[in-house]
């Protein structure tokens, strides 16, 4: 057993000071930023990996993976009994998990990615995101306590040994010293060599920007996508968080502006037509990307199959667009979706794949919805499973 980190840090004291800066412009003159800054750099080039997972040198005559947003590790105890019970995550070769805390308040000041390898017997490898500078989002708030080490990031964990680590800064389309949730850094996406018995797989973890255009979230993956080109040729295994939403999202008058424009297309013909299916039209660009580099997403998805569900009634899964949106906003949207049950959908999470084959049968691909522990909602994103083979050399 192996334990790896570069996140601790005494930066908390200063947080308060710098959350009062109303922008990443003035951050950048804040002496005190500057003073901070070569330890607030440390810590976001920094990373995680940790080896709790006996040695296994038998093949399966095929290998399984989980990507599921775990909305930042809130619902740990959900989230726990989840990867170790379910009978279908349960057996995962392989996780891939947008949204990890270490050390905020809202997920218990946990080591989430650490806690869940460790107690489940994996690897993992986490890389940090943000450092932030206030309890979360606008819906976070209430939390009682403080946040200790206060980042947030993403993970990979793995039955399998796991080596050659690497981070993928991907640039902000949003000020993140804006707004209510003041953070320090960047998206990052990360990827791994996961040692299956077979051989080598590449492993990628992403989750693209949510309050972004659809350029930048094309921009975001040409970004992963080109930085891939550059490392040894691997099969290659990506899922996680789009974002895919459909919608430019960086501002609230685009978000009002593009919910009109799908007014005007038909409010249930878009829920039908273009939030299961992005890639048809409004975010083309970025599965094109997919595409150009030799990555297979269609085969790869179910497809229509959403993974994020909007409820008039639920609140909670608003919590973004309340950042951007005038509550004024919400009651057009109400009468929106009161034209569709008061339901819409989107398909946000994905998987996509170079030199890998789905295993035979009709079950190879799933969504796996409806994840609840004690009657409370794990996360606001489903997961997605996908059973796959290794080529041979």
């Amino acid at each position: 057993m192996t334990f790896n980190t570069t996140m601790q840090h005494n930066l908390s004291p200063f947080f308060p000071e710098l959350s009062q800066l109303r922008n990443s412009k003035e951050l950048k003159k804040s002496q005190l930023y500057k003073k901070l800054y070569p330890e607030i750099l440390r810590v976001l080039q920094g990373h995680e990996v940790g080896h709790f997972a006996p040695k296994i040198s038998e093949a399966k005559p095929f290998y399984r993976a989980v990507t599921w947003n775990i909305e930042r590790g809130i619902v740990f105890d959900g989230i726990l009994d989840t990867l170790k019970n379910h009978p279908e995550i349960k057996t995962a070769d392989v996780f891939l998990l947008p949204e990890t805390d270490l050390g905020m308040v809202r997920s218990g000041n946990r080591n989430v990615a650490k806690d869940l390898a460790e107690t489940l017997g994996l690897n993992y490898y986490f890389v940090p995101t943000y450092i932030n500078l206030c309890k979360g989002n606008g819906t976070e708030d209430h939390f009682e306590g403080e946040n200790t080490l206060a980042i947030h990031g993403n993970a990979i964990l793995s039955r399998y040994p796991v080596k050659d680590f690497h981070r993928i800064p991907l640039h902000n389309n949003k000020d993140k010293m804006k707004g209510k949730e003041k953070r320090l850094g960047h998206q990052q996406a990360l990827c791994c060599t996961v040692e299956f018995p077979d051989r080598d797989v590449r492993v990628v973890c992403a989750h693209l920007d949510a309050h972004s255009s659809k350029r930048h979230r094309r921009d975001q993956m040409r970004t992963i996508l080109q930085y891939l080109t550059r490392l040894p040729n691997l099969p290659t295994l990506f899922g996680g968080d789009l974002n895919t939403t459909t919608y430019n999202s960086s501002s609230a008058a685009w978000a009002i502006f593009g919910f009109w424009v799908r007014v005007t297309m038909g409010v249930r013909y878009v829920i039908a037509n273009h939030y299961p299916y992005p890639n048809r039209l409004f975010e083309r660009g970025l599965f094109k990307s997919f595409e150009e580099f030799g990555y297979d997403y269609k085969n790869w998805n179910v497809p229509g199959a959403c993974t994020l569900h909007y409820s008039v009634e639920d609140l909670k899964k608003i919590k973004n667009l309340r950042d951007i949106i005038p509550n004024w906003c919400f009651k057009f949207i109400d009468w929106a979706l009161s034209k569709n049950n008061g339901r819409c959908s989107f398909k946000i999470d994905w998987f996509a794949a170079k030199g890998l084959k789905l295993a035979p049968g009709s079950d190879t691909l799933r969504v796996i919805g409806n994840l609840r522990h004690d009657g409370r909602e794990i996360s606001d994103h489903d997961a997605i499973l996908a059973d796959f083979q290794i080529e041979e050399k």
